[in-house]
């Protein structure tokens, strides 16, 4: 059975309310800050918001946006194919389950800090944010779609092999529709965690030209509004482009199976 909705969904004037609360309380809070003559460990919205506005006609502003959304985006990429084919493959094998298991365990207990340091010795730093972006995310995409393949309805599958369904129809009509939705819920969870991870990489890796260079530079030079501007920024972007590639992944699901893979089977 696949995942339902959760209940008691938050509507957006409740959302808009919550926020509009969290940002008095950090308006106060940089405020009471200020007045005690320590305004540069928090700046407040009003000064994140004017520092971010005079960073968006710099070029290179833009340019690490780009750079880091590339990196990151490509690493979720990868683990977004590889962790299908690996799911599928653990399926049809249950010795590649066995041999694969204590390797998504590793990375799934090992601190992000910990691996970035480690994949410093392999891979520049220009290019760490994409290794690390899919060693997070590969494991949460391997988990979903092999737990989709293992809820697959037996029945239709069996069915399938009466009639001898050729592999391509049985693709598009059993497993694309019980297998679809998990790896929708895996995508969302995953977008966010590549793009923590890999920001997390670039800030100890360095990486000339990103996202999280800026950060460190913001953080070494007290610079709080930038480094408030550029925190906002990742929301923003992450928010942005989870919505894009989750709207894509629908349409693709939506070409492949000849209908709307993405809504909740019963």
């Amino acid at each position: 059975m696949a995942p339902k909705p959760a209940p008691n969904r938050v509507s957006r004037p409740q959302a808009a309310a919550a926020i509009l609360f969290w940002v008095a309380v950090w308006q106060f809070a940089a405020f009471f800050v200020g007045r005690m003559g320590l305004g540069f460990l928090l700046a407040g919205p009003w000064e994140t918001v004017r520092v971010l506005a005079g960073m968006l006609p710099q070029a290179a502003f833009w340019g690490r946006i780009g750079f880091s959304a590339a990196r990151i985006l490509g690493g979720f990429a990868l683990a977004l194919v590889i962790g299908c084919l690996l799911a599928a493959a653990s399926a049809a094998c249950p010795p590649v389950q066995v041999l694969l298991r204590p390797v998504m365990q590793f990375v799934k207990a090992t601190p992000v800090a910990s691996i970035i340091i480690l994949a410093l010795l392999w891979v520049s730093s220009a290019n760490l944010a994409v290794l690390i972006s899919f060693l997070m995310v590969l494991p949460v995409i391997y988990a979903a779609v092999l737990e989709g393949i293992r809820r697959t309805d037996p029945g239709l599958l069996e069915m399938a092999r009466v009639f001898r369904l050729p592999f391509g129809r049985a693709l598009r009509a059993i497993w694309l529709p019980g297998v679809w939705p998990y790896l929708l819920q895996s995508c969302e969870t995953g977008l966010g965690l590549c793009w923590k991870s890999g920001v997390a990489a670039e800030v100890i890796g360095l990486a000339s030209g990103s996202i999280g260079e800026a950060l460190y530079q913001a953080k070494i030079f007290l610079q709080t509004g930038e480094l408030f501007a550029w925190t906002l920024v990742i929301i923003l972007v992450s928010a942005a482009l989870e919505k894009v590639a989750l709207a894509l992944l629908r349409q693709a699901g939506r070409a492949l199976g000849g209908g709307d893979l993405t809504c909740t089977r019963n």
